[in-house]
């Protein structure tokens, strides 16, 4: 299957965007929830607008995070251009919820019943180039002579089915958590937000695939960041945390040297 993709249109632009792609940090920021963008002929998969701005279609705040991480750092970032509903680039195409036919409110309706085609489809279109983009970009640290670290960047709702989440920060890993340990070791010192590991979510809940495709073959240094959403709702907060996150992180890997101080404290 080739081609230009059935359900984009040619302004619609690529499945990723790269940020800041030369870097000099020897580090590669991901998100792959950034955006909740959908394209023009999938009609917003059924979904009301308050739906399409809600948590269900993408992490809010996180790519200014993200963003803002990218420049303290001087790291590229790769981030997704369309909603994690059309196809989430952190499941591998054999996962249900890679797309997702509901959510927590109820059906996506431009989800329901795909052919086998139409998910190839997405799967082509969406993932294969924006994971592709994230190896590209990781041998193109190799080949500058670093070892690169691997960083993928989120946000989680407060409330979740009914349920409060205390977290505010989450540091995730899988088999590896040589770097989720040093920034649980680090962060604690560094503010007054609640700090877990694994949670709200963690490799059981098949939220690592990025993270489990990319660094752990090659013996990367990885972690996932999970920042509660009502945390970095405006553009002032997403860049005073991203600060707190490149001070800690700027300590834990060898090699990056911050463009300019971070803002610590909660």
């Amino acid at each position: 299957m080739g081609g230009r993709c059935r359900f984009l249109d040619s302004d619609e632009g690529a499945a990723y965007e790269v940020i800041n792609a030369d870097g000099r940090a020897p580090v590669l920021l991901v998100c792959e929830h950034a955006s909740n963008r959908f394209p023009r002929k999938l009609n917003a998969l059924g979904l009301s607008e308050d739906l399409q701005k809600s948590h269900i279609a993408w992490d809010p705040g996180a790519l200014g995070v993200a963003r803002s991480l990218a420049r303290r750092l001087d790291a590229r970032l790769v981030a997704a251009q369309f909603s994690r509903l059309v196809y989430d680039c952190n499941r591998p195409p054999e996962a249900p919820d890679a797309i997702a036919e509901s959510g927590e409110f109820g059906p996506v309706p431009g989800n329901t019943g795909l052919s086998q085609e139409d998910r190839a489809e997405r799967v082509r279109c969406l993932y294969e180039p924006f994971q592709q983009a994230v190896t590209a970009q990781l041998k193109r640290i190799r080949e500058s002579g670093a070892d690169p670290a691997l960083v993928t960047v989120h946000s989680f709702t407060p409330v979740y089915k009914g349920r409060a989440r205390e977290v505010q920060i989450g540091v995730l890993h899988d088999e590896d958590a040589r770097l989720a340990d040093e920034l649980l070791r680090l962060l604690p010192g560094r503010c007054d937000f609640r700090i877990g590991r694994n949670d709200p979510y963690g490799p059981e809940d098949g939220v690592t695939h990025t993270l489990r495709r990319q660094a752990l073959p090659e013996g990367m240094l990885n972690v996932m960041l999970e920042i509660r959403n009502d945390l970095i709702a405006e553009e002032s907060a997403q860049d005073a945390m991203a600060g707190l996150l490149a001070g800690a992180l700027a300590e834990a890997l060898p090699g990056i040297r911050l463009l300019n101080h971070p803002t610590e404290g909660a």
